[in-house]
């Protein structure tokens, strides 16, 4: 298959313009870009699909472009939002692009002799370009009648509480001023993006034809939802991060081991490298036997392993694969009974999972700490008050199942006894919040 064909045999293409041109462009090398946003300082599992999307292109011998918007972060992409978005200073824009190219450099070659991936910032051009020169060379070029038509512009113009602000209505200029300088500067004749980028991708289109007589593309890719209807890529802890500070590895390879049985042989399309050839028999394994969650592991395992790299193990002989390690954490959470964990499990939980230690002098003065401070110190609750509702709704778990005797006055020491819960081993504590949420407490 070439690229194209690649793309629709993964359910990964939305729109295309010029279809047969762009088959027949891709025939040999092209540069091609995609624009992040970075309003934050890390990706998340919905920028995954674009960026996987390039490295596809590359892999296909062409010459990808990321676009970190220096520029159009500043302003912020009205696409998709119900209300415009709070705007970030200059210094918070440069350390969250500093954050993102970190990782894309896991996700792209940047150090290939052939085809090597750039990143840039679009602030760099823009930051020299006045207001009046702007709005003579490129305004002008842009009907306004047909901008209230993108589906980016008309869906916030109608809502009639919020509206759209100029500042988001002019965002469509800036990003068709990207693909201008990059397909004048970098011969770029395509960028991808999400479907709900498809406006603005046409408007860089129009302009690249007006300015400068020359044709370029657009492909959009599909907004990704789960079967159920719900937003992808979220979980009741909020966003699914790539950066292992916001989302643990474990946490992040159980997030795909999740995946809804109607969805994971579409996620290993549209998320892995997987082969045609690797994925059909999953499938057919995952028709006939699905407890068996083979096409579940596979995908989790595939992803992990595209977006953590391996870390230094705990003897320090070789590194691991950060999946090795969410497949034990999962193993002992999920696959073992509380009874069943030996110390070597709350060693290995209270190393590789979300931990605290506590001093145990501290726990003995004045007679230990309440559950409250417990559970704002372990971070599993942000405020008292919600500890309080937590307690009290029964969403809090000593152990691994025990919960319904908790009170917001209980008060945890070494010697905590509630029936069978205690410190285990004399300074383990296994606190849970909801089906997931866990933290090792140990006490030193």
């Amino acid at each position: 298959m070439n690229i194209l064909e690649e793309l629709e045999w993964r359910g990964l293409v939305a729109d295309c313009t010029d279809r047969v041109e762009l088959d027949k462009k891709l025939g040999s090398a092209i540069t091609l870009y995609c624009g992040f946003d970075p309003s934050a300082d890390s990706l998340h599992v919905g920028n995954l699909v674009p960026l996987l999307a390039l490295r596809r292109f590359q892999m296909a011998g062409h010459h990808p472009i990321a676009v970190a918007g220096g520029a159009t972060g500043s302003i912020g992409d009205p696409s998709g939002k119900t209300q415009e978005r709070q705007l970030l200073t200059k210094e918070i824009l440069e350390r969250n692009i500093a954050s993102l190219k970190t990782q894309l450099a896991r996700l792209l070659d940047f150090n290939t002799k052939t085809n090597p991936a750039r990143l840039v910032d679009n602030a760099s051009w823009t930051a020299n370009i006045g207001y009046l020169d702007f709005l003579r060379d490129t305004g002008k070029h842009f009907s306004v009648n047909q901008m209230i038509q993108k589906e980016s512009v008309r869906a916030r113009m109608e809502d009639r509480e919020t509206g759209i602000s100029y500042t988001e209505f002019s965002y469509m200029l800036l990003q068709a001023f990207d693909f201008y300088v990059l397909a004048r500067d970098c011969n770029c004749e395509l960028q991808i993006g999400g479907s709900d980028q498809w406006g603005n991708i046409t408007a860089g289109i129009d302009l690249c034809r007006k300015k400068l007589g020359k044709q370029v593309y657009g492909l959009t890719l599909p907004l990704i939802t789960n079967a159920d209807g719900t937003k992808f890529g979220k979980t009741e802890a909020g966003a699914v991060w790539l950066d292992p500070k916001r989302t643990r590895e474990d946490e992040f390879y159980q997030f795909w081991i999740r995946t809804d049985d109607r969805d994971v042989i579409r996620y290993l399309k549209y998320f892995t490298f997987l082969s045609r050839e690797e994925i059909e028999p999953l499938e057919s394994q995952h028709k006939r036997k699905p407890e068996a969650r083979a096409a579940h592991k596979a995908l989790a395992q595939a992803v992990t392993d595209l977006v953590h790299p391996p870390v230094k193990s705990l003897t320090g002989d070789h590194p691991v694969l950060p999946r090795v390690i969410a497949e034990s954490v999962s193993g002992i959470l999920f696959g073992k009974l509380f009874q069943d964990y030996t110390e070597a499990d709350y060693e290995f939980l209270a190393t590789h999972n979300r931990s605290v230690t506590m001093d145990k002098s501290k726990l003995q003065t004045p007679g230990g700490i309440l559950l409250i401070e417990l559970l704002l110190l372990a971070g599993l609750c942000t405020s008292r008050g919600q500890a309080r509702r937590d307690i009290e709704g029964k969403s809090i778990y000593l152990g691994s199942n025990h919960s319904g005797v908790l009170r917001i006055d209980h008060v945890i020491n070494p010697g905590f006894r509630i029936e069978e819960v205690h410190f285990v081993f004399g300074k383990y504590l296994l606190l849970r919040k909801g089906k997931r949420n866990y933290v090792v407490v140990t006490a030193k």
